[in-house]
Order: structure tokens, then C-alpha cells, then sequence
């Protein structure tokens, strides 16, 4: 490939070469600013970004090292809205490998995604939250299409634990973000046996997806908020449908599925969805039809 072209108003032809030279410089500490804000005006219209990146020789290791050091100012007192920015762009680089097919793997397998948690705790102001939002886009991209060798090392960590506190305590881009995450994660086998192994587990998670629910019927009275309540609405009725196909989890959920899911509270948003509507009833289905009768342990 000589070049690699943009899809913005201007068209604009990115040279190999020149792509190239931003990654190397990316190991120069002098050199460095620069090119990760030309990179990262650039990553969403370089599609084999990631994978420049990730075999570059010492470009992860610096922007690692980076990303290191932000940690001795992680705390109101010394944290800046600098840092925010700087460490935003290192992600959204990031980002790009964790979600090429060719990278992602070895990307889970490096524990690449342990050095991004501590940027999942509940933080308050603005410049945490971008780091937030931006930390999650890094794990969505990297669970998301289905990816189960990824799946499988990633239950091995806390990852479950953050985003089920995000979807309790934070704000509505995270939460978004961690419905996906653990929709994904549920999405394969390992995952949801994993939720459902204990009632602990189980509990948890319904807890969180109940807060949720219970946080969109406040919110579908709200023009506003239409969009975001649709989006997670249909988020969160795949998570339970999925935790509807483990016999156990399912009649535990006959006790303990949010009553708004059932009495029309999100007519308006089912009826706007097809694919949700078919989901929800898929769910409703599934509990009413469960053979099984037993309590989880």
C-alpha cells in the first residue's frame, strides 16, 4: 500500500512514509507531542493503524511509559487537564490496536488492558471522567466482534467488577460503554457460566442491571434523553436475555426482573426498536417457559 486516504471533506492522502515517521518519532520523547496529536487526528482513516503501532519496534513500550507515569499524578491535587488530553490521545491510539483483528489478541495477552483499570475508578471531575469514558472505548473496542480468546483472558482479571460499579455509580457515556462491555462478555459461554457460577456473582450483576433500569424509566419521561434511553434499553434487555438461557439464572431472574421491562414503561422505545422488541420478548419467553425449578447456590 503506497498511501492511505481519508474520507473527510478534504480528501486528504496520507503518505505511508509519512505515517510511518509519526510512529518511529512516537519513541522521542522531543518528538513525541507532535506526532501523537497528528496520529490521533488521523487513526479513524488509517485502517491498519493498529497494527503500524503494535509492531513498531518501542512505539507500545514509550506510549506504556507514558501512560506509567500518569499514575504519581492521579489525584485531584496534581492531576491537570493536560495530563487528560495527553493521556486521552495515548488511548485513542491504543485504541486502534486493541480493535484490529490482527492485534487484539496479543494486545490481551500483553495485559495491556491491567494498566488501563486504575483509570476505571470512580474519580470525581471532568478530567477523570474523559479518562473514564476513553479507558472503557479502549476495553469496548477490544471485547467487541465476537472475540473469544480475548473473552477468556479477560475474565481472568477485575474487569467485571469495574464495569459493574460504573454501571451503578457513574455517568451516562461510561455506562453506556459498560453495558457493551458486559453484554459482550455474556455474549460467550465462558462469560455467562462465569456470572452465573454463584448467587453472588448472579446477584451483582442483576443489582447493576436493575439500577440501570430503574435510572432509564426516570429518564424515558425526557425528550432529551431519548436516545441514550434506547441505547441502553437495548443494551441491557441482551444482557438479561442472555442471562435467561442458563437454567439457573433464569428462575432466578423470574424473582427478580425489574417490573418497567413488563408493564409498557418503554413501549415507545420497544416499539421504536424492532430488534429490541424481539429481544425483550425472546426474554419474557424464556422465563415464562423455563423447565426448570430449582434455587441457585
Amino acid at each position: 500500500m503506497n498511501c492511505t486516504k481519508s474520507q473527510g471533506p478534504a480528501q486528504e492522502i496520507i503518505k505511508r512514509d509519512q505515517i510511518c515517521l509519526w510512529v518511529q518519532q512516537l519513541s522521542d520523547p522531543e518528538m513525541r507531542s507532535n506526532s501523537l496529536l497528528e496520529l490521533n487526528k488521523r487513526r479513524e482513516v488509517i485502517p491498519d493503524l493498529g497494527v503500524i503501532l503494535w509492531h513498531s519496534f518501542g512505539t507500545v513500550a514509550a506510549m506504556m511509559q507514558e501512560i506509567v507515569d500518569v499514575y504519581q499524578f492521579f489525584n485531584p491535587l496534581t492531576f491537570t487537564a493536560h495530563h487528560s488530553h495527553r493521556l486521552c490521545t495515548i488511548l485513542n491510539l491504543l485504541k486502534s490496536v486493541a480493535s484490529h483483528p490482527e492485534t487484539k489478541s496479543a494486545f490481551a495477552q500483553a495485559q495491556i488492558p491491567s494498566y488501563i483499570y486504575p483509570f476505571l475508578k470512580p474519580y470525581k471531575g471532568v478530567e477523570f471522567e474523559n479518562i473514564r469514558t476513553t479507558s472503557l472505548g479502549v476495553l469496548e473496542a477490544l471485547v467487541r466482534n465476537d472475540s473469544e480468546e480475548v473473552i477468556t483472558h479477560l475474565l481472568s482479571t477485575e474487569v467485571i467488577l469495574y464495569v459493574l460499579e460504573i454501571l451503578e455509580k457513574d455517568s451516562k457515556p461510561s455506562k453506556t460503554f459498560a453495558a457493551s462491555i458486559l453484554q459482550c462478555i455474556l455474549s460467550h459461554e465462558d462469560g455467562l457460566m462465569m456470572i452465573c457460577e454463584t448467587h453472588e456473582r448472579f446477584a451483582r450483576v442483576a443489582t447493576a442491571l436493575g439500577i440501570v433500569v430503574n435510572e432509564l424509566a426516570k429518564d424515558s419521561t425526557c425528550s432529551d434523553e431519548f436516545q441514550h434511553v434506547g441505547v441502553m434499553l437495548h443494551l441491557v434487555v441482551q444482557c438479561y436475555w442472555r442471562l435467561s438461557q442458563n437454567c439457573r439464572a433464569r428462575e432466578a431472574l423470574k424473582r427478580c426482573l425489574p417490573d418497567e421491562l413488563m408493564d409498557g414503561t418503554f413501549s415507545q422505545f420497544v416499539d421504536d426498536e424492532f430488534s429490541t422488541n424481539c429481544v425483550l420478548t425472546q426474554l419474557l419467553n424464556n422465563l415464562e417457559m423455563c423447565p426448570y425449578a430449582f434455587e441457585m447456590q
